[in-house]
């Protein structure tokens, strides 16, 4: 299995907009993902940092999710609310409790 992480850097005020936005968007079309085993998103609405972390099959399924420009067109959806560049890393899972 393989860990996409997104990190991002939001308006905090606009945080419940971010959330309702990856949960009307961002978790229906990973659903539909081939490879896609699942998606979390932590946020700390205070600071306004977020975490979106998407779980694949294996890491040439998210590298395949992301050259189809899906990944490019959901991150595209949160411009507006971004006051830094996103970040991604990619980590292979190790160990699954």
């Amino acid at each position: 299995m393989f860990a996409r992480f997104t990190i991002v850097q939001v308006n905090a005020e606009k945080m419940d907009e971010v959330i309702k936005l990856y949960e009307d968007s961002v978790v229906p079309g990973g659903k539909a993902q081939k490879g896609f085993c699942g998606i979390y998103l932590f946020t700390d609405a205070k600071t306004g940092k977020g975490y979106s972390v998407s779980l694949w099959d294996s890491e040439d399924d998210a590298i395949a999710n992301e050259q189809s420009g899906y990944y490019k067109e959901q991150v595209g959806k949160f411009a507006e609310y971004f006051t830094a560049p996103p970040v991604q890393e990619g980590y292979e899972v190790s160990v699954q409790a």
